[in-house]
């Protein structure tokens, strides 16, 4: 099974880099960044390369 990002809301600025970054349009940015679509998550891990605070780990 895929690992699948988890959002540590106390890090997360919801600068929407992830959303925007994520091939698979996965994330929603409301007060923090959602994974929306977890079934569509294919764990590329690109969310967490380039998240600038850390936010987001698998």
């Amino acid at each position: 099974m895929p690992a699948i990002p988890k959002v540590d809301e106390s890090m997360c600025t919801a600068c929407g880099i992830c959303a925007d970054d994520c091939p698979n349009a996965c994330y929603d940015i409301e007060d923090v960044a959602k994974l929306n679509r977890p079934d569509d998550c294919t764990s590329c891990g690109i969310c967490v390369d380039d998240c600038p605070n850390g936010a987001i780990s698998m």
